[in-house]
């Protein structure tokens, strides 16, 4: 049963701090927003082993608070949060902030997990938080993106050009056809090229269900829509990530 933090247990949390004692610049900075006090002092010392710094609050009124002060790269918001809600939070923050939030989420959470996409939430993740997820998360949107916005609708990674809104799918100027699920997934990808995409991220952005698809229909339509593109390309690939989810990986500028 999760504890509700206190304020000399929040502060405990904060003081443990990156196991290299805090030296050298953090790679990224994290506001965990979670009233389970275990939990956040498992990230601060999982994340910090990596030079993220992690701050920890216990409810939504204190999470308002602080991101003005340390304006986090990356906000992580548990789907019970007490107090201010997490779907209020997520309301006020995208009034002012373009910042990533992850809603954290457990089996019982489905309803308030597409409400929170709804209101702006960029993806969800399971709770108990893992940290190698997290962590892929972090690095991912800490990357210089790969995917070139070339108008409203058109996007366009590395050899691969979408129009979304004329549905058509060039790579090195020849046309991919694609089912619809397909050609939304790879939308998807493509919108955020270099990041770990959890299958609970699928489900709410492209099936857009409030139940989950057949266990295995991401992976078969993922297997079907990569042996399209590696016939096309090699330059992108889509890559399972084991007990994670997607990466669409595209080699650097100028890296061959």
């Amino acid at each position: 049963m999760a504890r509700t933090m206190t304020e000399p247990d929040t502060a405990a949390v904060r003081e443990q701090g990156r196991p290299d004692g805090g030296s050298g610049p953090s790679s990224a900075r994290v506001l965990l927003a979670d009233p389970d006090v275990d939990a956040g002092r498992e990230l601060v010392l999982a994340l910090g082993r990596h030079r993220v710094d992690v701050a920890v609050c216990a409810d939504g009124a204190e999470a308002l608070l602080r991101l003005g002060a340390i304006r986090p790269d990356l906000l992580i918001v548990s789907a019970d949060l007490p107090g201010v809600d997490a779907l209020t939070l997520i309301q006020v923050l995208r009034r002012s902030m373009d910042l990533p939030v992850l809603v954290g989420t457990g089996p019982r959470n489905a309803e308030t997990a597409a409400r929170a996409l709804a209101a702006g939430a960029t993806a969800c993740v399971a709770r108990p938080y893992r940290a190698p997820e997290l962590l892929a998360f972090i690095m991912g949107t800490a990357a210089e993106p790969a995917v070139e916005p070339l108008a409203d609708s058109e996007l366009r990674v590395g050899p691969i050009r979408l129009d979304a809104r004329g549905h058509h799918v060039r790579v090195d100027g020849r046309p991919l056809t694609l089912p619809l699920r397909e050609f939304e997934i790879l939308h998807y990808l493509m919108r955020h090229p270099g990041r770990v995409i959890t299958r609970d991220e699928l489900h709410h952005q492209v099936w857009r269900t409030a139940r989950p698809p057949a266990a295995n229909t991401i992976n078969v339509q993922i297997t079907r829509l990569r042996r399209r593109l590696t016939a096309t390309t090699s330059a992108v690939q889509i890559r399972t990530v084991r007990g994670m989810g997607y990466r669409m990986d595209v080699p650097a500028p100028g890296g061959g």
